[in-house]
C-alpha cells in the first residue's frame, strides 16, 4: 500500500524541481458594484465566476486537490460583529480595529508558540489584542490530500490605540506588526514553521483562500455564504502552476494582488530591492524602519514578491494607481509618442525603481480602489463589461458571468500598458488617460529631473589617466573573468568605434537529423 505521506507536497529543492522557478498561468476575476454599495450578491457573483474560471487552474493525483484558489474581499464587518460577540469580544467601529488571517501549523505546542508570537508582538506595538477566532471550514468538501497538509485557519482581532489618528497610520502599524510576526516565527526552531503564513492582516480587507479547486471555495469557508458578509468587490482566483508544487500560502489572492502570467525579471526586482534596504528611510517609523527588512525574498514566488514590494509603496503613502505605474510602466521610450509629463513620470521614477516585466495581468486593491494593469506587450488578456444596473465583470476572460444582453451597458478589454482603476469610494470608473495625467502632473517631475539629474555628456573631460600596470594586465583580466572572446568581440569594437558591437547568439549550424 502506498503511503498517502509521500504525495504531500514539498516545496524545498528535490530532483529537477527548484521553487526559484515557479511559474503559472492563471484564471483571474473580478466582480464589483461601481458604485461602491456593498451586498452578499457581490460574493455570491465572484464565487460563480470562480466556478467558471476552474478550468483554468489544475489538479494533481488527488483529482479534488487544486493548485489553489482564493477571494479577496472589503472587511466584512457585520458577520465580524455578529461573530465576535459569539465570542465575547466586543469590536470597535469600523476602521478602528484589523482581522489578522493565519494559517497555522497542525501540531499543537507549535501552534500555541506562534499564537504567543502574534499576541505578544501585537502588545509590544502598543496595540490590544481581542481575541481569537476558529474559522468555519468543511474540510469534507474537498481533496484528502488538500485536507491532509490542510493548516489550522483562524482569525485574531487587533483595536487600534488611542494614539493612532487615522486609517492609513493603523494600516502601517499593523505592516510593522505582520513583518515582525513573520520575520520571529522565521528565526524561531519550529520544525513546521513554513506551515505557519498571514494571508492578511487589514482593517480595509480579509482573503480567504487554499489549496482548493474553483468550485470548493464557497462549500469550505463558511463566512463566504453567510449572508452577512458583503462587499463592494470581490476579487478571485484560480491557479494553474505549471512547474512547481502547490501549497496552501501560495495560491492567491495575496494580500493585495492577483496575478496571471510571469514576471521574467523577478531575480534582478529582488536584487535591487534587497540592495536599496540601506537607502531606506520614514519620518514616521523613524529607525523602526528595519523592522520591515527583508522586504522581499529569495524564496518567495513572483507574485509573493511583487505583492510585498506593492505593500511597501502603499506604506510610503503613494496610491495605488502610483505604485502600479511605477512598477509596471507601459512602452515610453523616445520613439513612443507621448505626452512630455507622462513621460517625464516615468523617467523619474525609473530612477527609483527598475519595472517588474514580463506577461503579466495585475488586479490588485487598497480596499477602497480597485487597479488592473497589463504589460506593455499586451500578452495576457483582460475583458470587462459594465451593465445597466452598476455591475463590473472583469476577468482574464469573457463569459464569466452570465449577464442578459440587455443589460450590457458597453464591454471592453484592458490594452496593453493601459490602467483600469475602479473608485468605490468616488462610485465611477476612472480611464486610464485621467487617472494618468492626475498623478503625471500631480508633481514637478520633469524640473526634478533637470536639477538632479547627472549625464555622461554633462561631465567634463578629466585629464588624469587610470593606472596601468601591463605586468598584472593579463592576471587582472584573468581575475575578473575576461575571456578571449571578451576582449575581440565586446571590449575592442568599442574601443575602436564608441558603440555596442553587434553579435549574433545561438549556434546555426544545421541539426544532424538535417
Amino acid at each position: 500500500m502506498t503511503d498517502r505521506n509521500e504525495h504531500v507536497p514539498n516545496l524545498t529543492r528535490q530532483g529537477l524541481y527548484d521553487p526559484q522557478f515557479e511559474h503559472d498561468a492563471c484564471g483571474v476575476g473580478l466582480v464589483a458594484n461601481v458604485k461602491g454599495v456593498k451586498s452578499h450578491d457581490i460574493i455570491t457573483q465572484g464565487l460563480e465566476v470562480l466556478k467558471n474560471l476552474g478550468h483554468r487552474g489544475a489538479s494533481g493525483a488527488d483529482p479534488e486537490t487544486g493548485d489553489g484558489a482564493g477571494v479577496l474581499i472589503q472587511m466584512p464587518h457585520e458577520l465580524f460583529v455578529k461573530e465576535s460577540a459569539r465570542l465575547g469580544i466586543s469590536l470597535p467601529k469600523q476602521g478602528h480595529y484589523g482581522v489578522g488571517m493565519i494559517f497555522l501549523p497542525q501540531d499543537a505546542e507549535q501552534r500555541e508558540q506562534c499564537e504567543e508570537i502574534i499576541e505578544r508582538i501585537v502588545r509590544e506595538e502598543g496595540q490590544s489584542f481581542l481575541g481569537w477566532r476558529d474559522v468555519p471550514v468543511s474540510p469534507d468538501r474537498i481533496g484528502w490530500l488538500a485536507a491532509k497538509v490542510m493548516p489550522v485557519i483562524r482569525q485574531f482581532f487587533v483595536a487600534r490605540s488611542g494614539d493612532i489618528e487615522d486609517e492609513f497610520q493603523f494600516g502601517l502599524k499593523l505592516y510593522l506588526i505582520r513583518r515582525q510576526i513573520e520575520n520571529t516565527a522565521a528565526g524561531s526552531e519550529m520544525p513546521d514553521k513554513r506551515e505557519f503564513y498571514v494571508c492578511s492582516l487589514s482593517a480595509s480587507q480579509v482573503v480567504y483562500k487554499g489549496l482548493l479547486m474553483a468550485h470548493q471555495l464557497g462549500g469550505f469557508y463558511h463566512d463566504l455564504t453567510d449572508e452577512s458578509t458583503v462587499s463592494a468587490f470581490a476579487l478571485v482566483h484560480s491557479r494553474f502552476s505549471t512547474n512547481t508544487l502547490g501549497s496552501w500560502k501560495l495560491a492567491h489572492p495575496y494580500r493585495y494582488v492577483v496575478h496571471n502570467g510571469e514576471i521574467n525579471t523577478l531575480r534582478g526586482n529582488v536584487n535591487w530591492m534587497t540592495a536599496r534596504q540601506a537607502m531606506f528611510s520614514s519620518a514616521q517609523l523613524g529607525d523602526e524602519i528595519n523592522k520591515l527588512y527583508p522586504v522581499v525574498s529569495a524564496d518567495q514566488s513572483d507574485t509573493s514578491s511583487f505583492d510585498n514590494a506593492l505593500e511597501l509603496l502603499l506604506a510610503s503613502g503613494r496610491s495605488l494607481p502610483h505604485a502600479l505605474m511605477m512598477m509596471i510602466p507601459e512602452a515610453w521610450g523616445d520613439h513612443i509618442p507621448m505626452e512630455q509629463a507622462k513621460k517625464d513620470f516615468y523617467d523619474f521614477h525609473a530612477h527609483l525603481m527598475e519595472p517588474w516585466d514580463g506577461p503579466a495581468l495585475i488586479i490588485g486593491t487598497d480596499g477602497t480602489k480597485v487597479c488592473a494593469v497589463l504589460d506593455r506587450n499586451g500578452l495576457r488578456p483582460c475583458r470587462y463589461l459594465v451593465t445597466t444596473d452598476d455591475l463590473l465583470v472583469m476577468a482574464s476572460e469573457t463569459g464569466v458571468l452570465d449577464v442578459p444582453p440587455e443589460k450590457v451597458l458597453y464591454k471592453e478589454r484592458l490594452h496593453p500598458g493601459r490602467m483600469f482603476v475602479l473608485d468605490t469610494e468616488q462610485g465611477r470608473i476612472i480611464d486610464d488617460a485621467e487617472i494618468k495625467a492626475e498623478l503625471s502632473n500631480r508633481r514637478p517631475y520633469g524640473q526634478w529631473l533637470k536639477e538632479n539629474s547627472v549625464t555622461l555628456e554633462s561631465l567634463a573631460e578629466s585629464s588624469c589617466k587610470p593606472p596601468f600596470d601591463s605586468d598584472t594586465l593579463l592576471e587582472n583580466q584573468k581575475a575578473f573573468g575576461y575571456t578571449l572572446e571578451d576582449l575581440r568581440m565586446t571590449l575592442e569594437p568599442m574601443a575602436a568605434n564608441g558603440t555596442e558591437p553587434i553579435g549574433s547568439m545561438g549556434n546555426d549550424a544545421p541539426l544532424a537529423v538535417m
